[in-house]
């Protein structure tokens, strides 16, 4: 490699408690390899850990503040809190927030689709973030989970984005399920993407990977979630990233350490890292 720190795990949860007793251990085996990374937060209180985690590992790990479309029954939203934590310097992005329907959270009506409570219980909660990350000129990167065979999470989503103001804030999907339609779409609204350890593995992320340019693309792990295939069923690290990096620059066709290094230019033109 040109340069050691070429790799960036865009988007893992290094502050959840699976860390706990090996935390120290799983930044410094990334540091060794040239990884840096942003902890994402999921809850007001998992948000905070991922910024006293950035702070304790300055020149290894970023922040970010958010309220997952999951925790909505787990801790009470209060967007004053976030708007409080966001205002860290070491918080680099709105996340992990949005829709999703692939789990109930009450009752399910049809394919998977959520009861109209719960809908818009999500609904507000996300569109508050939505509006934080404008206020904030911060990135928003987002997580929407469709239900099976659909693309509802997202539309959901482009629903709340679609005041006009939204246009020029760097939004990213992270983690994109979606249809390779909706991908289209997203992209022609100047969408940026992620993808993880499952594209190792799972063969119907491909079409979408070669569709995309390389520069709406950013590489993550979601750790401690969905290793790639060489650590399959196994707690997932941000070491783990250089794999989907490899993966990604298979799909393309492209040489892999300009794929890396395009990536990571790809990063620092959307996070104000600092």
């Amino acid at each position: 490699m040109s340069r050691k720190t070429i790799f960036f795990d865009v988007h893992g949860h290094i502050q959840f408690p699976v860390f706990d007793n090996d935390r120290n251990e799983v930044i410094k085996r990334a540091r060794e390899a040239g990884i840096k990374m942003i902890a994402v937060g999921t809850q007001a209180s998992t948000s905070k850990m991922a910024i006293e985690i950035a702070h304790q590992f300055p020149d290894d790990v970023w922040a970010t503040v958010g309220f997952h479309p999951n925790e909505i029954d787990s801790e009470n939203f209060d967007i004053k809190v976030l708007r409080e934590l966001a205002l860290d310097p070491k918080v680099v992005a709105i996340s992990e927030c949005g829709f999703d329907f692939f789990y109930p959270l009450t009752q399910q009506l049809g394919a998977g689709v959520r009861d109209d409570s719960a809908k818009k219980a999500q609904e507000n909660v996300f569109s508050e973030q939505a509006y934080l990350a404008k206020e904030l000129n911060k990135p928003l990167m987002m997580h929407c989970r469709p239900s099976k065979g659909t693309d509802n999470a997202y539309e959901y989503a482009l629903e709340v984005l679609k005041d006009p103001s939204f246009n020029s804030l760097p939004k990213i999907m992270h983690f994109y399920a979606g249809s390779l339609e909706m991908a289209k779409k997203l992209a022609n609204l100047g969408f940026y993407f992620t993808f993880g350890g499952v594209i190792t593995f799972a063969k119907s992320y491909d079409e979408i990977i070669k569709y995309l340019p390389l520069d709406r693309i950013f590489a993550e792990t979601d750790c401690p979630y969905v290793a790639p295939q060489s650590h399959r069923g196994k707690r997932n690290e941000p070491v783990y990233v250089v794999e989907v990096v490899q993966k990604l620059a298979e799909l393309k066709g492209l040489d892999f350490e300009k794929t890396a290094e395009d990536l990571y230019g790809n990063l620092t033109k959307i996070f104000n890292l600092s």
